[in-house]
């Protein structure tokens, strides 16, 4: 969890039962609960609304693809994500034309 492991964690509960002694120290953990949960609630309640606002053409918007070390991961990290079609490439023979979607323009 953030990088932390165990030796760390321990260090930082010996730190906090020194600081805050062991009476306040479960009054506080309830605190930080409750203040975890309401931030998870209000990123919550942000995505809903920004879904809702954004109506029925963004539904299948992954937000995640939005962050930037993930474009940089796809992108530049070579994470062969790519679909086979776009990958390929081939030099056009003297007179073969280019191909053709007719979707596209």
């Amino acid at each position: 969890m953030f990088g932390m492991g165990m030796p760390e964690i321990a260090v930082i509960m010996v730190l906090a039962l020194l600081l805050f002694g062991p009476e306040k120290l479960p009054e506080l953990a309830k605190q930080a609960a409750g203040f975890v949960r309401t931030v998870r609630k209000m990123a919550d309640n942000a995505k809903n609304d920004l879904s809702r606002e954004l109506g029925e053409d963004f539904s299948d918007l992954d937000l995640r693809s939005l962050d930037p070390r993930e474009i940089v991961r796809r992108n530049i990290l070579d994470d062969d994500t790519t679909p086979a079609a776009v990958r390929e490439t081939r030099i056009l023979r003297p007179g073969e034309s280019a191909p053709f979607d007719p979707e596209a323009t």
